[in-house]
């Protein structure tokens, strides 16, 4: 009988992983080159999905949120503001903030886009039991929330996940713990502000 050590099933374990993870975002940007005529690059399309669910996002945030300095998110925007699909707004208290919200060009092409993407992973889902993809859910979530509490900066981590497919934020709703870059909906942050913490008073 042949014995796997438990590094080599972690190895494959973080193997399948990657790989599930490269496919899964091939699939997505074939979407997208579907809808868009590979006019819009995945990154651009992950700024206008954070804008979608932020109530106006500033250029620093979107800088943070991307990886990128406060010059190249600027210009990011730009040429999604060029094409109509993001507009800016100074903010009211504070001129030189400038707020980001979708375009009616923007919203039709994320909605065009998430209906396409949606399609796909149904059909590549609808075959395993949702009792598994629920299992494996959770043991994902799992596993990602020990790393995050064995690791240092704890209250820096953003996982950057529910952009795509979720929109509650795991750290939040796990770990009770405040988004970094409150990627919800308002109706969210309403909860937040009325939802009791530990210690019996208003979050």
């Amino acid at each position: 009988m042949v014995t796997t050590s438990p590094g080599h099933l972690v190895r494959d374990f973080l193997g399948s992983a990657q790989i599930f993870t490269s496919a899964i975002n091939d699939l997505l940007e074939q979407q997208l080159q579907r809808v868009t005529g590979k006019k819009l690059t995945f990154s651009q399309l992950k700024l206008l999905k954070m804008v979608s669910l932020t109530e106006g996002y500033t250029i620093s945030n979107a800088a943070a949120f991307l990886g990128v300095s406060n010059a190249a998110a600027s210009r990011a925007v730009d040429r999604l503001v060029r094409r109509d699909l993001i507009q800016r707004t100074e903010a009211e208290a504070d001129r030189r903030a400038v707020r980001l919200s979708l375009t009616e060009a923007g919203r039709h092409l994320l909605a065009s886009y998430d209906a396409a993407s949606n399609r796909a992973l149904q059909a590549l889902f609808e075959q395993f039991p949702s009792d598994e993809l629920r299992h494996a859910a959770d043991l994902l979530d799992s596993l990602s929330l020990g790393i995050v509490d064995r690791g240092n900066g704890r209250g820096e981590v953003c996982f950057r996940c529910g952009i795509h497919f979720r929109e509650t934020c795991l750290l939040r709703q796990t770990a009770r713990r405040d988004c970094h870059f409150h990627l919800h909906r308002k109706h969210e942050l309403d909860d937040a502000r009325t939802r009791p913490s530990p210690d019996g008073e208003p979050a």
